[in-house]
């Protein structure tokens, strides 16, 4: 594994970022996508989930959250997360994900167990060889409180908002209520989340009331980045190229 130059710190709040190799999907449809989220709650302990993963593995990407409560449930399996889950967002082609260090080397930890779990059932179950993504994943420390609130928008609503207006960055948007609709009904981000709509095994249900005192007020900001096009000023902050 290359060193990577971003060194992480405890209660620092981290962008990470990684893609496909060529800019090749990483996601081919939803089974995929559900078990990079199981991977997302999974691997984020201490301790290996080895007999869960197992059965994650027997049901190829179709087991639900509700399954791996339950296999939690009957493994009476206490867990000690490695890092504080913020924000994430699945595109066809890579992932964005906000992350906040709470143990020493947590980050690092769970990102190796994530990638490599998640190659490995690709690979197994398409039959490929060979590297799933461009290289270590990317990250940037988040450090300031007004940059936390454009990169949620920039997460959660600007990605998924492109697969409708793929020029929303260079044109603006064309049809704000069309992208609204689209990204509140998006399943692969963490918009519906801090709308209120869905309770996520993943992130932390108090997150939300420590950015913004209330969903309305994200719902403002969203609205209001959009309009003014605020996501330009932070182009440069972010991480793909």
């Amino acid at each position: 594994m290359s060193v990577r130059k971003i060194q992480f710190a405890k209660d620092h709040i981290y962008h990470i970022y990684n893609r496909g190799v060529e800019k090749r999907n990483i996601f081919r449809n939803d089974n995929d996508r559900w078990r990079f989220l199981q991977g997302l709650f999974l691997f984020n302990d201490v301790e290996a989930s080895t007999n869960i993963l197992w059965q994650v593995e027997r049901a190829k990407g179709k087991a639900t959250f509700k399954t791996i409560q339950d296999f939690l449930k009957n493994d009476q399996k206490n867990r000690q997360p490695l890092v504080r889950i913020m924000a994430d967002c699945l595109m066809p082609n890579h992932y964005h994900l906000l992350i906040k260090e709470i143990n020493d080397g947590g980050i690092s930890k769970f990102m190796h167990k994530l990638g490599t779990g998640y190659a490995q059932y690709l690979n197994k179950k398409y039959e490929r060889s060979g590297s799933l993504f461009e290289g270590p994943f990317k990250a940037i420390l988040v450090d300031s409180q007004e940059y936390l609130e454009q990169l949620l928008v920039y997460i959660n609503v600007i990605n998924p908002a492109q697969l409708v207006e793929p020029n929303l960055k260079k044109t603006g948007i064309k049809n704000l209520d069309k992208v609204l609709d689209f990204v509140r009904s998006y399943l692969w981000s963490t918009h519906q989340e801090y709308l209120g709509k869905r309770k996520s095994i993943i992130i932390d249900k108090d997150i939300l009331g420590e950015i913004f005192s209330s969903s309305k007020d994200y719902q403002k900001l969203v609205r209001a980045s959009l309009l003014e096009r605020k996501f330009n000023s932070i182009n440069n902050l972010t991480l793909e190229d």
